[in-house]
């Protein structure tokens, strides 16, 4: 289920089912019961050890989460005698968890198979070892439950710098990211770009899995931008460091002439460095972009030339100095 806050949407929870058949292969996933059961929710994104619960204690038990049953868990349940495994298995079953996942391609006792077959809880099996999969599992819950949202523009990959191109229709983004391709960057998402919000102070951008690779340019139409540029040009996914607002010129418009103050724009509550470029005829508005790049990854380097400058002129004023002619 999907909740929305304005143009934002956070997921509260996924299926087992969703959970299984999007990373089956990537986390080496089997069922190996409770495949009519699939529909169970996981409402956290994260994993629970359940080392504490197969001995009794059940505070703070984590149930809402995939439940993890690695090597140590494991060994604990065969030194038990098999009526205290289904009693533990029945106390587990009980807390309404979404599913149990085994590691290490582990086979389960009778009673775990019997418990969960009869309170129809999926009991999966995975081939990969416990700190492997929980690091795999963490990064693609996390992902999952992340807050999304998707804005109109282009992003391209610029030097290492993930850059957002906004502007009205038709005022040249596209000619802008075509030539900019030429250059030899590349190209993440054409028209809509979806970000998913990653960590505390990081967007990820990816576009559409229909039309990845391909941009509409007026007068000419769709193009494969692999095909012509070649498969360099185009990448899966690049986070959003900069964005960059094509406006169109006018007289009395306000440009930036220093570069001193900083503009920001907000995606999913974080505010990302933006840079605000008037059009007109004349600008080579995609070498613009790529100095612009150039500025943000020396700024992310803790290089600031504007700042520098206005250092120097300050203590060239402060020595009594004369600006020269």
């Amino acid at each position: 289920m999907e909740r929305k806050i304005g143009r934002i949407k956070v997921s509260e929870e996924i299926s087992v089912r969703q959970f299984f058949d999007m990373f089956k292969d990537a986390l080496q996933l089997e069922i190996l019961t409770g495949g009519d059961a699939l529909d169970r929710m996981i409402l956290e994104p994260s994993l629970n050890r359940p080392a504490l619960a197969i001995t009794g204690y059940y505070k703070n038990f984590a149930a809402k989460r995939i439940q993890l049953f690695g090597a140590g868990e494991m060994a604990y349940m065969r030194d038990l005698p098999e009526k205290r495994q289904y009693h533990v298995m029945e106390e587990i079953s009980e807390r309404d968890i979404p599913c149990i996942v085994v590691s290490r391609n582990l086979a389960p006792t009778k009673p775990m198979l019997d418990v969960m077959r009869m309170k129809k809880i999926p009991l999966i099996r995975t081939r990969m070892k416990s700190k492997e999969f929980s690091a795999e599992v963490l990064v693609r819950l996390e992902r999952l439950f992340a807050p999304r949202m998707s804005v109109h523009g282009t992003l391209l990959d610029i030097k290492g710098i993930g850059t957002l191109i906004r502007g009205d229709s038709g005022i040249g983004k596209s000619e802008c990211a075509l030539a900019l391709i030429d250059h030899g960057h590349s190209l993440v998402a054409d028209d809509h770009v979806y970000c998913v919000k990653t960590g505390d102070q990081k967007v990820m951008g990816r576009g559409n899995d229909l039309n990845r690779g391909y941009m509409e340019c007026r007068g000419i139409g769709i193009i494969n931008v692999a095909e012509l540029f070649g498969i360099r040009c185009v990448r899966l996914e690049k986070s959003i460091d900069m964005v960059v607002t094509f406006i169109e010129w006018q007289p009395g418009v306000l440009e930036d002439r220093t570069g001193l103050e900083y503009n920001y724009f907000d995606i999913l509550g974080i505010q990302i460095p933006h840079f605000i470029i008037p059009v007109r005829p004349g600008r080579d508005m995609a070498r613009l972009v790529e100095v612009a790049a150039m500025v943000q990854a020396l700024r992310l380097m803790g290089h600031d030339g504007a700042k520098a400058f206005n250092d120097r002129l300050i203590a060239h004023m402060a020595k009594g100095g004369e600006p020269e002619e």
